[in-house]
Formats: structure tokens, sequence, C-alpha cells
């Protein structure tokens, strides 16, 4: 079939604004999910630094001690400082029992965060009937879920969660979401970081939050 000058003149116009509708919309598209995007970090963000500089920490029936780095059966300078702040929660009365969290690494099959947890808080004047180590966990969603086990066993029916600021929107998040009633407590912050290792914290919080809502790991 042959298309007379003047009607490919049109098809050919036709074309070119379909092409430029759909760029259009393409645009618009993309410019709604960044809105979208920017105001999920803002608020995730904001979350974040409320619940790094709210302290909660009330009578409870435990305190839950989530994990950081130890370094061949002793505790980071991170984890010590954890321990230090759920030492003083138990020397206060808040909670009768501490639970410290945290597995081991492939490469030291000897010692878990939560074990050197529980060592460091016995050789500080915790008695071994009030702590429950658990060494399994290898993040901090695994961690939630096997604090929620623990506590569905010992008939826990609240725990004040201790970590660092940054961590404790997430976790509270994730303890809500296995069914724990969670108080957060944050530990006392050390020697002042930089404004880069506290992005990169608050970054890795925001991304790791939203991994877990979206279900990406």
């Amino acid at each position: 079939m042959i298309v007379p000058r003047d009607n490919l003149d049109l098809v050919r116009g036709g074309l070119g604004w379909s092409h430029s509708a759909r760029l259009r919309v393409a645009l618009s598209v993309a410019g709604t999910l960044l809105v979208v995007a920017a105001a999920w970090v803002l608020w995730v963000d904001r979350q974040i630094r409320a619940y790094a500089v709210k302290d909660e920490a009330r009578p409870a029936d435990a305190i839950a001690v989530f994990g950081a780095a130890e370094y061949d059966g002793r505790p980071s300078p991170v984890l010590r400082a954890r321990l230090d702040h759920a030492l003083d929660l138990y020397q206060r009365g808040i909670a009768p029992l501490v639970i410290t969290l945290g597995g081991g690494y492939a490469a030291d099959a000897q010692h878990s965060e939560g074990g050197v947890g529980e060592n460091y808080l016995l050789a500080h004047g915790v008695p071994e009937a009030a702590i429950i180590a658990e060494t399994e966990s290898d993040d901090t969603e695994e961690s939630a879920e096997r604090l929620a086990v623990i506590a569905r066993a010992n008939n826990l029916r609240s725990i004040v969660v201790v970590s660092d600021g940054t961590h404790l929107f997430r976790i509270h998040a994730i303890c809500e979401h296995d069914g724990l009633q969670v108080y957060t407590s944050p530990r006392p912050v050390g020697r002042p970081i930089s404004r880069t290792t506290r992005l990169e914290r608050l970054a890795h919080e925001v991304l790791s939050y939203t991994a877990w809502k979206l279900r990406l790991h």
C-alpha cells in the first residue's frame, strides 16, 4: 500500500507527538518517585534522630543488649559502652534479668558477642542466674527474632533494649513486628565522632530499615 506524502507527514507527526508524550509521562513518574523517595528518607531520618536521644528506660522484665564487635573474647569499645549502660540499668533496679545478644564470626569460633557480653557482666558482679546469653544471631533482625523466642519462653512481657542511639529506631520497629513490647535506651555517647561518620551511620540505618520494610534481605 502506498501512503500519500501528505498522509505520511501526518503519520510522522503523530509518532513524534506520541514519543514526546511518553517522555513527559516518564519524566513525571520519575519526578514523583524522587519526591516520594526523598520524603521517605527524611521521615526515616527524623525517626532515627528522635529515638537516638529518647531514653524510655523504665521498670521492665528484662534488659536486652544488642551485640557489637568483640575482639578475641574482649568487647569492642562500642559493645563495652552498651554493656556498661545495661549494667547501670540493672544496678538501678530497672529489671532483674539481662539478655546479651549476638553470634560469633567464622574466624573466631570460640567467642560470640552474646557470650562476651555475658562474661563481661559476670566480671562486673551480675549473677549468672540473672543473665541469658543468645549466641547464634548474625544481624539485628535475627537478634530480635531470637529475643522474641527468649521472651516467650521466659514469660517476659516488657523489655528495655540497649544499643547505639542511631540503631534503636530500627530495633524498636523489628521488635514490635515480632510481638515484643520494648522500651529503648541509648547507651551514652562517648567521644565525639566526625560529621562524615555520623552521616554514614544514619545512611546505613536508613538503608537497612528500608530494606527490612521492603523485605530485600
